[in-house]
């Protein structure tokens, strides 16, 4: 099967490596939360319109579809079909989930031999499993750095209410035998960047054409989760770190425009890829 045209967006970065995004389905979050300390009065005019009535924030789950001469990688999972219907009511889950967009697009999730994960949040690491329990990338390695493994099964409240640890227990050895320590190249031209910041093992994917013209373009998880993130200060309440997201978004954003670099968002639903661009002390977020 090759990519269709039934993609929200699709590239070529040339030698052979393109890149298209999916939305694996949405939710709602609530927007306090998204905004973090960044004060009522300034972020509302940013989002105001897109409110619901309970001033939470529809958040797509977007994931890109890699094809590679060296292979095919799928960057993030979404939410799965595996979410307790009570659960999946509470956060105004809209599907459909990861595995039916994946066959819609033309990319057979069997085909798969990457599935590198920024983290295992719930909302980006659900879509592993099917909802009888079987591998949904069943030739996948899957990556994810060893900290955020270790991390995720730990017994404290707030880790607990970030990560399916049911879930994450089940497919434990399935993601060991993938898990990478720092920086690395999974195929040529794919490569992942540990951050930490928004989780202790947080990473940034970053995938890199070949030849005349060839381009880059990089996701950063959730330290760029919609336009707004582009201001390096601005950081969520679930960043467990967030001094840390501060200096890495900071240090990741200038590659990124010295490289000029396309960006893909994690949770923008309208325009999720665009470019970074200097803005006095910070950076701003120029859709495509």
């Amino acid at each position: 099967m090759a990519i269709s045209d039934a993609v929200h967006w699709r590239a070529e970065l040339g030698g052979g490596t393109t890149v298209a995004l999916v939305q694996a389905g949405s939710f709602l979050g609530d927007a306090g939360s998204l905004l973090g300390p960044v004060p009522w009065i300034l972020w509302r005019p940013l989002v105001e319109a897109d409110l619901d009535a309970d001033r939470r924030l529809r958040q797509a789950l977007n994931c890109l579809l890699i094809e590679t001469p060296a292979g095919r990688v799928l960057i993030e999972t979404g939410m799965g079909e595996r979410q307790e219907p009570r659960m999946a009511a509470a956060r105004g889950y809209q599907g459909p989930n990861i595995v039916p967009t994946l066959l819609n697009a033309g990319f057979d999730p069997a085909t798969v031999d990457v599935v590198a994960m920024s983290h295992l949040h719930f909302d980006h690491a659900g879509g592993l499993l099917r909802a009888d329990g079987s591998r949904a990338f069943p030739r996948a390695r899957i990556v994810a750095q060893r900290a955020e493994w270790e991390i995720a099964a730990r017994e404290n409240g707030r880790i607990a209410a970030s990560y399916d640890q049911p879930e994450l227990r089940l497919v434990a050895d399935w993601g060991a035998e993938g898990w990478v320590e720092g920086d690395r190249e999974l195929l040529p031209g794919v490569s992942v960047i540990r951050t930490g910041g928004h989780s202790a093992g947080h990473q940034a994917i970053v995938v890199r054409g070949t030849g005349p013209g060839a381009k880059t373009l990089a996701f950063f998880g959730d330290l760029c989760m919609r336009p707004w993130s582009a201001n390096p200060k601005w950081v969520t309440t679930f960043d467990d770190f967030p001094l840390d997201s501060v200096i890495v978004k900071g240090e990741l954003f200038r590659r990124a425009v010295e490289g000029d670099w396309i960006v893909a968002l994690s949770h923008e639903v309208r325009s999720p890829v665009g470019k970074l661009t200097p803005d006095r002390d910070r950076f701003r977020f120029d859709p495509l």
